[in-house]
């Protein structure tokens, strides 16, 4: 006998559970109880847990639906006629997600999410491959950046503080400065030869 398809309504409250933890976790971090995440979400701690038995699994649920979410995204700029304007595109959205990973960090104590965590791992490089590459045919990006460096430039952007009142001001500022270190140098004119009158 076939399962049966899960209730609208407790699809509904998943994808509630799952919208209020994560906003609750970018926001505070993965110590708020699981009783808060109930509470943004509007639904009953019986509820919480009927979908997700532990906090790990709620917290391993959340990643899993960010890394999702960026997947896809990542799939549609690599599809994008302009690779010059998707290159730029996908660079900030690494970088901002990595930024909001960094007030999560203690989920990594509270449990293992080396297996949510894969997906992203496996797709980041093999998209900004393609998208480096389709840069570098239209001249958008230096042909000598690798995607190794540039997943460590988006790493070190997304270190600027997070919690400072111009955080998002600051790293949206550093991100140009690498942005422009990153398109091609102007070609030097020639020299003109002094003539002596």
């Amino acid at each position: 006998m076939a399962a049966r398809a899960p209730r609208a309504d407790a699809v509904r409250n998943r994808s509630r559970v799952l919208a209020a933890a994560e906003q609750v976790f970018v926001a505070r971090g993965t110590s708020v109880s699981t009783e808060e995440v109930a509470r943004v979400a509007g639904v009953g701690i019986g509820t919480v847990f009927r979908h997700f038995p532990t906090k790990a699994a709620l917290i391993d649920a959340v990643f899993r639906e960010r890394l999702r979410r960026f997947a896809e995204e990542a799939d549609r700029l690599v599809a994008s006629d302009d690779p010059g304007t998707a290159i730029w595109e996908f660079l900030t959205r690494v970088a901002e997600v990595a930024a909001g990973k960094q007030a999560w960090a203690d989920a990594f104590a509270a449990a293992d999410l080396h297996d949510a965590l894969t997906p992203a791992r496996e797709q980041l490089p093999r998209a900004l491959g393609v998208l480096l590459n389709r840069a570098r045919e239209v001249g958008a990006i230096r042909p000598d950046v690798t995607v190794a460096e540039l997943v460590a430039l988006m790493l070190a952007v997304s270190r600027v503080p997070e919690r400072a009142a111009d955080g998002a001001v600051l790293r949206s500022r550093v991100l140009s400065v690498v942005f422009d270190g990153l398109r091609p140098r102007p070609a030097a004119s020639p020299r003109v030869p002094h003539q002596r009158g």
